[in-house]
């Protein structure tokens, strides 16, 4: 992965966006062992490739919401700080990675 602007948040994640995220992941997690458990079971096809889909959204949404936040509070930050075509520039980046 390429060398970003800043290692941390400008603003630091509060425990409760911290819980509710990995709340979200660990549901994601459990989501992938019951897809590898329905694959050792060798349940029907459609039925795995729905819950790789749902977990494929799953994780889509956890993306949208950790950009979300990223604009609201590391862009935002970085344009106050006359930073904010690196930052924009970055997140860009990012973004076309995302949506492929």
């Amino acid at each position: 992965m390429d060398k970003f602007l800043h290692d941390q948040p400008s603003k630091p994640r509060t425990r409760d966006e911290k819980e509710k995220t990995i709340n979200r992941l660990k549901r994601i997690e459990g989501q992938v062992r019951g897809i590898q458990k329905m694959v050792e079971e060798d349940r029907y096809c459609m039925d795995i490739l729905v819950q790789i889909s749902a977990i494929q959204s799953a994780l889509k949404n956890v993306g949208f919401n950790v950009t979300e936040r990223h604009i609201h509070h590391c862009v935002s930050d970085a344009i106050k700080q006359g930073e904010g075509h690196e930052t924009i520039e970055e997140l860009m980046s990012v973004m076309k990675q995302f949506s492929k």
